[in-house]
């Protein structure tokens, strides 16, 4: 559904779209209708802009982490829940 304009409505995605959206639209990889629908959801939705707050504070503090400052172990398990995100995220993409 959209506005009379033609302007997405929050209500036009589910939460649960929004977020799986979210990594694409931090990274600048979606397509303008894909874009305006997230971005009209996060306008209304508190618990979704809450959430891509959080995504983008992780992505700050982790990105000051170093290789050298893990350690090994620590470092293979986050490679290995990356690894399985990825897949799971594959299966679910068509």
């Amino acid at each position: 559904m959209t506005t009379r304009h033609g302007q997405p409505h929050a209500h036009d995605i589910t939460c649960r779209r929004a977020v799986a959206l979210l990594t694409d639209y931090l990274d600048g990889a979606l397509g303008p209708d894909d874009r305006d629908l997230v971005e009209a959801h996060l306008a209304e939705c508190e618990g979704c802009a809450e959430h891509l707050r959080q995504i983008r504070i992780t992505v700050t503090v982790t990105g000051r982490i170093r290789d050298e400052n893990l350690d090994p172990v620590a470092r293979e398990d986050l490679m290995d829940l990356f690894r399985r995100w990825r897949r799971d995220r594959d299966i679910r993409e068509p």
